[in-house]
């Protein structure tokens, strides 16, 4: 018995050693591969630089059309979490204390535009853009993603708010606080841990999505993920740059996850993750 307890216990951080080098090595290599040259990195098989070298990075920081990509993406993205977590508040709220007619169906009805591909919206968000004029725009863009994040917003909010005893709104309403000031100081504090998970997955989704963001943009609001297939070009394809280019993409993500860290704990505990 205690050689099948001393096997078992010696497997666990073999298991977990194993699963951790399997999901950093991708991110390691493409770090490795952003301090190389091109010419090192079709060359040689290398753990690390044997020529370290920041022109790539420094190419990125310079070169407009490079960091614009950039600042275009965290504009439209920002301006979508910000959106959709305003519209999906009083959403979840109303699906959380109050039944209607055709709820349950409407609820359903939401999750489906999140299962559905990007590429089914393409055309209509095309011809609509482009007769009201919204193409290669960061508000085109960030309203064109609240087809998928607003009801993802709104079945982790409501979940979330689900928890809240009723008895809470009750006693605000008893205490004279009309809704707008109870919804702000009592029960939006309540659920800030479901507004952190909501809005990091909101920033998540709009930030990696490519194909509405690139089809409905051109220079103006043009995102990196478009941005980084100038690597091809007739001489070949720029690994150094591109791989800088992923390295500092993964950059805001991470910064958002180090913030949300313990919202999204919490909503794996709810279920609602």
């Amino acid at each position: 018995m205690a050689d099948t307890s001393d096997r078992a216990t010696w497997w666990r951080p073999a298991f977990l050693l194993v699963y951790l080098l399997f999901a950093i090595l991708p991110i390691y290599w493409m770090v490795n591969m952003s301090f190389k040259t091109n010419e090192e990195i079709l060359s040689t098989l290398s753990l690390w630089p044997a020529a370290f070298t920041l022109e790539h990075y420094q190419t990125i920081f310079t070169d407009a059309s490079w960091y614009s990509g950039y600042i275009n993406s965290l504009i439209y993205v920002a301006m979508n979490t910000v959106i959709s977590i305003t519209v999906a508040l009083p959403a979840a709220y109303a699906f959380s204390r109050y039944q209607f007619i055709g709820d349950k169906h409407v609820f359903f009805w939401l999750l489906t535009n999140r299962m559905t591909p990007p590429a089914v919206f393409l055309l209509p968000f095309f011809q609509l853009y482009s007769t009201i004029g919204l193409m290669d725009s960061h508000l085109g863009v960030a309203l064109a993603h609240l087809v998928f994040n607003v009801p993802l917003a709104v079945w982790i909010l409501e979940g979330f708010m689900s928890g809240v005893p009723r008895e809470i709104d009750e006693t605000a309403y008893v205490d004279g606080y009309p809704f707008p000031r109870f919804f702000l100081t009592i029960f939006l504090p309540l659920i800030k841990a479901g507004v952190g998970v909501a809005a990091f997955f909101c920033f998540m989704f709009s930030w990696v999505e490519l194909l509405l963001a690139r089809t409905l943009t051109s220079v103006n609001a043009k995102p990196i993920v478009a941005t980084m297939t100038r690597t091809v070009s007739a001489s070949g394809m720029d690994w150094g740059v591109l791989a800088a280019a992923g390295v500092l993409t993964i950059v805001p993500g991470g910064i958002v996850i180090w913030f949300v860290r313990h919202y999204i704990a919490k909503g794996f505990a709810m279920g609602r993750v």
